[in-house]
């Protein structure tokens, strides 16, 4: 049916645009002489309602929905429902303005609080259910401002029915809108609490190493678990533990999984309300570069950790090991907090953390009087784990320090002075130190016998 034409002004307290004559009538009548609770409004009215019922208006309605919203028709599903929440809208505000029912005692039809739901369930954004309203709404107006120019041409008449019919609609869509809302609301609080419910013990299921249904799981999960995966520990440095921020990490892990170029969505399993787990899926890939998996966008105060590539649903766990692991070692060297730690960077210190008090006196030992915490020696341990990396290469290392071949020799002497002995003595053992040492920092290190300069910060202790 064609919609009748409108004009741009509206009146006051009404949400439709009037057809064309009807605005002009309202004009020659600015004072609205007739009351709209007048006898004769109301069974104008009554006739109108009653004429439009036996009209195909609901399946008029419902075809206009879904011409203008088009996404509608790919859930096949929800388009029955939202027919009969459409018919149960048009009868239930018909059956007020015919028969004169209170609208305070008119609850929504089940249809349509059932379409809120779904809808919910779904994750469709609520401006999409508000939306099928109004297009409804300024649908149905045009029936019954089409039928009621058919009732009578008294211009005064028409005047007061037009407004009383359109309030009567306006208040009815206001109240049903508010209703589903709060259906709407409800249920997606109510869908999402009992989905990470349900992820999370599916995860804990897996992370237990039990025998577990892995299609069941990858349903629950929405995951394809007969892949290669990295497992990631994320969280808000100094969080004050809001809901905010868990939708800050979740969005960061999505950007990292749009660099990574994954193969599908990460799972994201809120841990507290400062950090969470994540599982990235790599699809046949079995390596991962976090460099590329940029974390430039995400905030300065979130942290991440990586585990490394595992395969399979049992790669999902070791991954998730990895990444618990690599996140303890970022935790363990105090403040500043890495902001991008991997398990192949720390993985012997990660092993290792397994007793603070040991692992330092362990670092110490080793490194003797190259254990101090100052500047000094740090330069020093760090040329030293460059030359034990490359092979005790002098050229190398100047290379990569971007010094002079002479500097690197005087300073690996200057290290071997610190040690009390030649570094071939224990190789192994002083490399081990020197990654732990750079990782953990003061955790590990000695105080240096001078006081310490102004301004200098110090790490708290492991």
């Amino acid at each position: 049916m064609t919609a009748v034409k409108t004009a741009g002004h509206r009146v006051p307290g009404a949400r439709y645009q009037l057809p064309l004559g009807m605005l002009a009538a309202i004009r020659k009548n600015p004072l609205m002489d007739m009351d709209m609770q007048d006898p004769g409004v109301t069974e104008l009215m009554a006739g109108v309602a009653a004429a439009v019922a036996r009209q195909p208006v609901a399946e008029d309605v419902f075809d206009v929905i879904v011409r203008e919203m088009p996404q509608l028709e790919e859930d096949k599903p929800l388009l029955a429902l939202l027919a009969s929440s459409v018919d149960g809208n048009v009868e239930m505000c018909l059956q007020i303005m015919q028969h004169r029912i209170d609208l305070s005692a008119a609850a929504a039809p089940a249809a349509a609080v059932e379409y809120a739901r779904r809808l919910a369930q779904r994750g469709t954004p609520l401006t999409t259910l508000l939306r099928t309203y109004r297009i409804g709404h300024a649908r149905f107006s045009d029936w019954l401002f089409k039928e009621l120019a058919r009732h009578t041409g008294e211009a005064e008449l028409i005047s007061a029915t037009t407004l009383s019919m359109s309030r009567i609609v306006a208040a009815y869509i206001d109240q049903t809108s508010e209703e589903m809302v709060a259906a709407y609301t409800q249920e997606r609080e109510h869908w999402l609490r009992n989905q990470n419910a349900a992820r999370a013990s599916r995860v804990r299921e897996l992370l237990s190493g039990e025998r577990s249904d892995v299609r069941a799981a990858e349903a629950t999960l929405g995951y394809r678990l007969r892949q290669y995966h990295v497992g990631l520990v994320c969280w808000v440095g100094d969080a004050a533990g809001t809901a905010d921020e868990l939708t800050r990490l979740e969005r960061a892990i999505a950007q990292v999984a749009v660099q990574a170029a994954c193969a599908g969505d990460p799972v994201f399993l809120p841990r507290d309300e400062s950090s969470a787990w994540a599982w990235l899926p790599l699809g046949i890939r079995d390596r991962f570069d976090s460099a590329e998996a940029s974390t430039a966008h995400a905030s300065a105060d979130i942290h991440f950790a990586f585990g490394d590539p595992a395969n399979g649903p049992g790669g999902f766990c070791l991954t998730y090991l990895q990444a618990m692991a690599a996140e303890s070692v970022a935790l363990a060297a105090g403040s500043p907090t890495p902001r991008v730690v991997t398990f192949a960077e720390v993985a012997p210190v990660a092993m290792m953390l397994g007793s603070a008090d040991l692992l330092r006196g362990w670092v110490r030992s080793t490194l003797a009087g190259l254990a101090t915490d100052d500047e000094q020696h740090a330069r020093l341990r760090e040329t030293l784990l460059v030359f034990l990396q490359t092979g005790g290469s002098y050229k190398t290392t100047a290379e990569r320090l971007v010094l002079h071949k002479n500097s690197v020799q005087y300073r690996i002497r200057r290290a071997e002075e610190s040690l009390g002995r030649p570094v071939a003595e224990s190789r192994q053992d002083i490399e081990l130190a020197l990654q732990v040492s750079r990782w953990l920092g003061a955790a590990v290190l000695r105080r240096p016998a001078t006081p310490v300069s102004p301004g200098r910060r110090n790490h708290p202790s492991l």
